[in-house]
């Protein structure tokens, strides 16, 4: 998530990654997790079969995934191209102001509403990586 790109704005909310064996196999893992305090809030089993955990106590997205999934790849790729690249940084951070000046009835549609400038900033990334 944007916390961990020094200078964008960010919600106050860490998005963190989980890669687990298999994220569909909820008995080899949720168990631990919720032990730890977190609760199971977004099961999507047709998309990469994304789990999403969050914690009473922080303001905490845990994202789980299985190894081999390219949204892995894709939020990894987006991080570091931003966090190296200072023309795309500014224009994603100028599009969250912009958006988050807005009003939003769900969290989603802000999220939505941010795609086209991060698959245009995921191409600019995935050709400077196919190319260097």
């Amino acid at each position: 998530g944007s916390t961990s790109i020094p200078g964008l704005a960010a919600k106050p909310r860490i998005d963190m990654l989980l890669v687990v064996a298999d994220s569909a196999d909820e008995p080899a893992y949720v168990p631990a997790l919720e032990a730890a305090g977190y609760v199971l809030r977004v099961r999507e089993p047709d998309w990469h079969e994304h789990r999403m955990f969050t914690s009473p106590e922080i303001a905490i997205n845990l994202h789980v995934y299985s190894p081999d999934c390219a949204e892995i790849e894709r939020m990894l790729l987006f991080r570091d191209w931003l966090r190296s690249n200072d023309a795309d940084r500014r224009l994603y951070k100028r599009t969250k102001r912009e958006l988050a000046a807005q009003t939003w009835e769900y969290t989603q549609n802000y999220a939505d509403a941010k795609t086209a400038v991060v698959e245009e900033i995921i191409g600019r990334a995935d050709h400077a990586r196919r190319t260097s």
